[in-house]
């Protein structure tokens, strides 16, 4: 039986590419996680090479923790591809999650810790003790389980489990829809989620019927912030957030808010605030998932797209930032800028940081409109050369 030792919460977040990897970092994750190319489960998202590993954990240093994922089924004409990524993986993660037994076996052969997927379902205590047995160093639960069955389960092993992002209508994300109707499979890390979209019941006769909501296989994301509370209580040492193909400013949102939660014991106002600032980003509306009981027929989204109230709009790249006024040079390639309007800069090294336009100049005259194909003075918060300004835009 584990003992416990009362410890802050980690806080796991998404890295899809170098721009989410810096978003997460400064808005006060713990760790990341991260696929290497096509072996993982978001084999669709920007993701980074081989050659990237020494640059992610040189940004990362020692207080940020790194998990690679190689969690897709792997086949016989992959191992020697596999069996690389993990010997050259070693001196630069901390814990490589995986869900192929050979993945696992490969991780002990080089000593390397290893988490169980969520792609395993681990839903028991028996299962628990098998991969503890196994070797394991922690388990990312199943997303069928609710409070009471992690923190019996947690007892066993560390468990880390998902708070924030989306819910697949498939248990644990194991679906084949996608690769019987578009030959790719989500379990190679493929999905192209066809659950998204609107569909009509309709019998052998051609009968169609009516329903309320024809997004019937569409699952709204989950979001644990309104009970986040309840789930410190529970006794898993992580809480990670969902989204590996999400854009910097979602991961950026997303951690900053869930950091607060984790720090300390939020007010029911601040709560609310969070929520409001949640709903801008991307989102399918939000769902206590299995946590507190079964869902139910509320908790299949309404829309096939996002239902985030903000967008962006992208207006042009910054080429030059002067530091010492906070001024940055600006040619808007498209679109128009106007004080007051809300801005986005997002850079690889930079991540992402949030601005509003006070003060525009034109060769040393000021303006209150810019417009595409002016070249701009644009008082504006720290960024770099080569880093993207877009307008938000209140949808």
């Amino acid at each position: 039986m584990k003992s416990f030792k009362k410890s802050k919460i980690e806080l796991l977040a998404p890295a899809g590419d170098f721009q989410c990897l810096a978003a997460a970092i400064n808005a006060g994750a713990d760790a990341i996680y991260f696929g290497i190319g096509e072996l993982n489960m978001r084999a669709r998202a920007k993701n980074f090479k081989i050659s990237d590993l020494a640059k992610i954990s040189k940004i990362c240093g020692k207080k940020v923790k790194k998990y690679l994922t190689i969690n897709t089924i792997i086949y016989d004409n992959e191992i020697i591809k596999v069996e690389k990524l993990v010997k050259n993986a070693k001196k630069y993660v901390d814990a490589i999650i995986c869900s192929d037994m050979a993945v696992m076996l490969m991780c002990k052969k080089y000593k390397i810790p290893f988490h169980v997927s969520t792609q395993c379902s681990v839903s028991n205590i028996e299962t628990a003790k098998f991969y503890k047995k196994l070797g394991a160093e922690r388990i990312v639960l199943a997303r069928e389980l609710n409070i009471n069955q992690i923190k019996k389960i947690s007892k066993i092993i560390d468990t880390e489990i998902f708070i924030h992002g989306a819910m697949c209508v498939s248990q644990s994300g194991r679906c084949f829809t996608s690769q019987f109707l578009f030959k790719e499979s989500a379990n190679r890390g493929s999905c192209i989620h066809p659950c998204r979209r609107a569909y009509t019941v309709k019998d052998n006769e051609g009968n169609e019927i009516k329903v309320k909501n024809n997004y019937i296989f569409s699952a709204k994301d989950l979001c644990t912030l309104p009970f986040i509370e309840n789930l410190k209580k529970v006794g898993m040492v992580a809480f990670k957030i969902e989204g590996r193909g999400r854009e910097p400013e979602y991961v950026d949102g997303v951690v900053r808010i869930y950091r607060k939660t984790i720090d300390k014991k939020l007010s029911p106002k601040e709560i609310e605030q969070g929520l409001n600032e949640l709903k801008k980003l991307y989102n399918k509306g939000f769902s206590s998932g299995f946590y507190l009981g079964t869902p139910t027929n509320d908790d299949f989204s309404l829309n096939e797209n996002s239902s985030g109230t903000q967008s962006k709009e992208f207006i042009g790249k910054i080429l030059h930032y002067y530091d010492k006024l906070g001024v940055g040079l600006l040619k808007l390639n498209t679109g128009k800028l106007s004080i007051g309007d809300n801005i986005l800069i997002l850079g690889k090294t930079t991540g992402v940081v949030r601005g509003k336009v006070e003060s525009m100049e034109i060769e040393h005259k000021e303006i209150t409109e810019a417009k595409k194909g002016e070249m701009i003075g644009i008082l504006l918060p720290f960024c770099r050369k080569g880093d993207d300004l877009y307008k938000v835009i209140e949808k």
